[in-house]
């Protein structure tokens, strides 16, 4: 799609890399720490882990919360290709700004009880994990349909996954992760 597509035919090589960077964290670390922060939020949770293991059906809202809870990018950054003005501000063409998808998963305004982990959450897929408009994730749909999976035969063969401890955390302003999540599953 890069070397056909005529918008992006030509790039330099640092656009180039920094495309391929982005797909590769994208088609790695934010499912991995996806998995890993939906098994802490229902552990954190247990109301919402027995809703969902009573209704297996909700896995399909199941999903598109632990994205929005979790978040695993924090933020992305584009540069403006003409002047705007946003809430009483100018940004100018050219200038670079950041979107940061963590404060807007928990807008209040645009999301109801936005703090809370619920897995029955109407409207479920209105998040911006994934970006939006033409910047939306290429494998968005390839990450839920792994999460949905991994959740289907968790649910199937897993009564209980227990945290065990704290949770280390990537040390990253970017990627929203783990370096590790120790659990116990019951025999």
């Amino acid at each position: 799609m890069l070397a056909h597509n005529p918008e992006t035919q030509n790039m330099s090589t640092r656009e180039l890399m920094g495309n391929l960077v982005l797909l590769i964290v994208g088609g790695n670390d934010t499912t991995r720490h996806s998995m890993s922060g939906g098994l802490l939020a229902l552990s954190e949770n247990p109301t919402e882990w027995a809703k969902v293991s009573a209704n297996p059906a909700l896995i399909e809202t199941l999903i598109p919360e632990i994205i929005r809870w979790q978040t695993p990018l924090a933020h992305m950054r584009r540069t403006t290709v003409k002047d705007v003005e946003l809430r009483g501000k100018r940004i100018k063409a050219g200038e670079k700004v950041v979107m940061w998808y963590l404060s807007g998963n928990r807008d209040e305004s645009a999301i109801n009880d936005a703090d809370r982990f619920v897995v029955d959450r109407a409207r479920a897929r209105q998040h911006l994990s994934f970006g939006f408009g033409v910047h939306r994730c290429l494998g968005n749909r390839l990450a839920e349909m792994q999460l949905r999976i991994l959740w289907e035969e968790i649910l199937t063969r897993f009564p209980l996954i227990e945290v065990m401890g704290t949770p280390v955390r990537l040390r990253s302003a970017f990627v929203r992760g783990f370096k590790e999540l120790l659990v116990r599953i019951p025999a």
